[in-house]
């Protein structure tokens, strides 16, 4: 069974900087991407960052280009976040999910996800 856990999230003042962790389980990493997604009430779930390590494939959406950097540890299988220069903007949940196959900011093509971390940025 497929598992990810976020943690990592919190109250982070604008221009601070946080780092969430995605922690997977059950499936060979190295086949999966993991991408991640926000979420803030109202609105629809938006692809953050993704990235694939077999093939070092990555994306990141405009809006967190030069801030956040996605990456991996695979021998913990663990994917992170580093998001600097946080903006209230920011503020969201976010979620990592997982899917088996390249890499991908499109929220329809992952079936695995986890239940989200809570990140607040306030000026």
């Amino acid at each position: 069974e497929v598992q990810l856990v976020e943690s990592g999230g919190g109250l982070v003042q604008a221009g601070g900087s946080l780092r969430l962790s995605c922690a997977a389980s059950g499936f060979t990493f190295d086949d999966y991407a993991i991408g991640w997604f926000r979420q803030v009430p109202g609105k629809e779930r938006e692809g953050v960052s993704c990235m694939r390590s077999s093939d070092g494939s990555t994306y990141y959406a405009d809006s967190v280009k030069g801030r956040f950097t996605i990456s991996s540890d695979d021998a913990k299988n663990t994917v992170y976040l580093q998001m600097n220069s946080l903006k209230p903007e920011d503020t969201a949940v976010y979620y990592c999910a997982a899917r088996e196959g390249p890499s991908s900011e499109d929220v329809g093509r992952y079936d695995s996800w986890g239940r989200g971390a809570q990140v607040t940025v306030f000026s």
